[in-house]
């Protein structure tokens, strides 16, 4: 599933292609991703708005439109956008098309059928389910040191099921919360509430780290792939990763074999030596 960097790469690319564009008519194939909106209701709400911001909260893209409504996108396993000119054929798996003045379409497609969407007043947003129980954004004051070392003390879960709430830490998955702990050399096993000061501010400048790092090398990477940079928007990671996917490979710092264990249904890879308990 893609997590901050992705999404944020996917929302800077469609700002690029689409913000100040209107949109002419939208077309919902399938209704189970707005599933608070019938077709005629979701073509209704969106038919000649102009998109004026793209942005994102949390793992989620907001598409700020005229008339004081945003549309609420989240790409969950596999939701791609591509825009499209009048001779191209539609994907596949496209769920719905939004239509511009000049043959032009943004398509979204999902292989997987995960996908979500949802319109929202934008005053409101914050209000949404999809919303309002998000942490702070990682990179905002809001989301501190401190913040996240109340967040660890309030609970025995172990750090990696803290990490991957968004309730608590927004915007991380599997792959950068193991990087995550890795650099701070913290257990992904430990107890939250035992996880030291100390090390949460360790933890707390590693994630930071990580997903700014990540999103810098994805944009790069989209520079060299000009399917990427020209007509599909699915997000782009680094793929330099110091333990996610290197299960019995050595540690970049240690030497020692890094280990998978399974926690909540997912892998976590560690070093065992440099993330002791």
């Amino acid at each position: 599933m893609p997590e901050l960097p992705e999404v944020e790469i996917v929302a800077r690319s469609l700002s690029e292609l689409v913000a100040g564009r209107k949109i002419a008519a939208a077309t919902l194939h399938r209704e189970k991703l707005a599933p608070a909106f019938p077709p005629v209701s979701f073509a209704e709400k969106l038919s000649g708005r102009t998109i004026e911001t793209i942005g994102r909260r949390g793992k989620h893209i907001l598409l700020g439109l005229s008339g004081g409504t945003t549309l609420i996108v989240h790409l969950r396993m596999s939701g791609r956008f591509s825009l499209l000119g009048a001779d191209e054929l539609n994907p596949k798996f496209t769920h719905a098309e939004f239509f511009f003045r000049d043959d032009e379409r943004l398509v979204f497609e999902d292989q997987r059928h995960f996908g979500y969407m949802n319109i929202a007043e934008t005053a409101r947003v914050h209000e949404t389910p999809e919303i309002s129980k998000l942490a702070p954004e990682p990179f905002s004051e809001k989301f501190s040191a401190e913040y996240l070392k109340r967040v660890l003390n309030r609970t025995k879960r172990p750090v990696k099921d803290v990490l991957l709430d968004q309730t608590r830490v927004c915007g991380l998955g599997n792959i950068y919360a193991a990087e995550s702990m890795f650099l701070a050399r913290v257990n992904p096993e430990m107890p939250a509430n035992r996880v030291s000061s100390i090390k949460a501010g360790r933890l707390h400048t590693a994630i930071r780290h990580v997903l700014a790092e990540s999103i810098e090398a994805g944009l790069a990477a989209r520079l060299d792939r000009s399917d990427i940079e020209n007509r599909y928007f699915n997000g782009s990671s680094n793929g330099g990763w110091l333990v996610y996917s290197r299960e019995g490979e050595p540690c970049v710092n240690c030497g020692r074999k890094l280990r998978r264990i399974r926690q909540s249904g997912r892998s976590t890879v560690f070093c065992p030596g440099c993330q002791r308990k």
